[in-house]
């Protein structure tokens, strides 16, 4: 059974992730896969570097700070860089999916943007991580030196966090400490099956 794990930025998504697979769990991890296009020598550059110029390079590298200011203040820039990344992205989660799945066996998705990218297809059940708004704008300033408007311009890229939990299988809280969310996501093993009622 595949598995798409989703939610929005700093609700703790990669928290469950990194549990599933201390639990020997398989994650398919859309970020790293991102991460490896844009990397130095990464198959995306060119086309980022034709889109965008080299205001966004330091030398042969994509420097993500400067990308990341010009995707999160301009909505069709973002657009763009989405367009450019996620068939790249979409096509190799898909071939690890597959290459990784079994019968028997439960095989996770970390798909940040899995709505957005309307990836709900890949997978029979949408898992979706969740954090209060406070929680969220919180740990992103935090975890990320942000100002609360750099944070919140991140946080409104997205598709609300409410939106994701409502059209999900099953959400996960992470407001809670650490081992709460655990028990959660321990429970949703032992009935992966299971449909939240809607």
């Amino acid at each position: 059974m595949k598995i798409g794990l989703t939610g929005s930025i700093a609700c703790g998504k990669s928290t469950v992730s990194a549990y599933l697979q201390k639990l020997g769990h398989d994650v398919v991890d859309a970020d790293a896969i991102s991460r490896s296009l844009t990397a130095p020598g990464g198959l995306a550059l060119p086309a980022i570097r034709a889109a965008f110029g080299d205001e966004v390079f330091d030398g042969d590298e994509l420097d993500r700070r400067a990308l990341g200011r010009v995707v999160f203040s301009d909505p069709k820039a973002r657009l763009k860089l989405n367009a450019l990344l996620h068939p790249m992205i979409i096509s190799k989660v898909a071939c690890e999916l597959d290459a990784l799945d079994a019968p028997d066996k439960l095989v996770f998705g970390d798909i940040p943007l899995l709505y957005e990218c309307g990836m709900e297809s890949l997978f029979d059940r949408i898992w979706v991580v969740s954090a209060s708004d406070e929680t969220q704008l919180s740990r992103l300033m935090t975890r990320d030196n942000l100002t609360e408007e750099e944070a919140l311009s991140r946080i409104r890229s997205q598709m609300p966090a409410a939106e994701k939990a409502r059209r999900a299988d099953a959400v996960i809280s992470t407001d809670g400490p650490i081992p709460h969310t655990q028990q959660q996501v321990r429970a949703l093993l032992a009935r992966p099956d299971q449909r939240r009622q809607a």
